[in-house]
């Protein structure tokens, strides 16, 4: 009898145990836990919102041009876009009277969309990763002034500050957008000239030497003004000057010096790469203009080659 309630003790524990589990079916396997993953957007509007965040405000604004000028096109939405819409696409654009480097601009806007959408979950997989983009000719060596030209452009600017705009842009290299955001806080005096500080693209902040005779100049140039007032400012004298200003700036002077080209200011950035290219350790210029990678920095020695098959050959 001492012996029998134990054993029924442990069968009622046991009973009560298999109540407190889960039925399970035995005879069909058990189903792995499945992780739902929130929707990122309802609609193409949202995903391009995202899409969008965070790059510049001049990034933002040929993306959406690019993106608009597809959706026209298609008349779809993403989620109905088929590679054949795409190819389509293409040769719509190839058609169209624009140079090759915006041709292939649209094309890698549309391509960067799809991607992201397939990466947030938006589309189940990137149509687009097929696409196959063109490559356009290489231009960048029609784009760079001599050592010459740019002393030529410079010399023909009787305006002081614009002349200074001018030094600037190609003794520092830096993009017209940053120069057009300098403040005078952004400089700060060294002892042999100065330097500036210069948040560019892709938000990266670097340092670029200024050297003593274009410090001077500055320094000149600021008189009394705060360090809040942007170096070069607008109509208002409170505003930053315009990028389109110093375009006119730029090509007014570059026709004054008598060049058969209409330079941007980009092309003294490129006169500053070629030129240094030649004088200066390849990473110490990658540092200095702000390239995420210093294969772009020695493209400028791609297109100034030192030397050539051609040189050793003879007719």
């Amino acid at each position: 009898m001492s012996n029998s309630r134990p054993k029924k003790r442990m069968i009622n524990h046991i009973i009560l145990r298999s109540e407190n589990q889960p039925t399970q079916d035995l005879t069909t396997p058990q189903s792995q836990p499945v992780n739902i993953i929130p929707s990122q957007a309802d609609n193409d509007q949202e995903l391009i919102k995202l899409w969008l965040h965070g790059k510049s405000k001049h990034t933002q604004r040929y993306y959406k041009k690019d993106i608009e000028r597809f959706v026209q096109f298609t008349h779809k939405s993403l989620k109905q876009i088929i590679l054949k819409d795409l190819q389509d696409f293409a040769d719509h654009i190839d058609q169209l009277d624009l140079v090759d480097g915006s041709k292939r601009r649209i094309l890698s806007s549309v391509k960067s969309l799809f991607a992201f959408a397939h990466k947030l979950g938006y589309l189940p997989f990137d149509v687009s990763r097929p696409l196959i983009l063109p490559c356009p000719k290489d231009t960048l060596a029609e784009r760079i002034l001599t050592h010459k030209q740019v002393k030529s452009i410079i010399d023909a600017e009787n305006h002081p500050r614009n002349k200074l705009i001018l030094k600037t842009l190609f003794i520092s290299g830096i993009r017209v957008s940053e120069l057009c955001s300098l403040k005078w806080k952004d400089l700060q005096e060294r002892s042999d000239g100065g330097q500036m500080t210069v948040y560019g693209k892709g938000k990266k902040t670097r340092t670029v030497l200024i050297p003593d005779p274009l410090w001077t100049e500055l320094m000149d140039y600021r008189g009394t003004s705060p360090d809040e007032f942007y170096i070069f400012r607008g109509r208002n004298r409170t505003n930053q000057m315009h990028s389109t200003t110093v375009l006119r700036i730029v090509r007014k002077a570059a026709h004054k010096a008598g060049l058969k080209v209409n330079p941007s200011p980009h092309w003294l950035r490129h006169a500053h790469a070629s030129i240094a290219c030649e004088k200066a350790p390849l990473h110490v210029v990658q540092q200095s203009l702000g390239h995420a990678s210093i294969q772009t920095t020695s493209h400028y020695l791609h297109v100034k080659p030192n030397d050539c098959s051609s040189k050793y050959l003879e007719i």
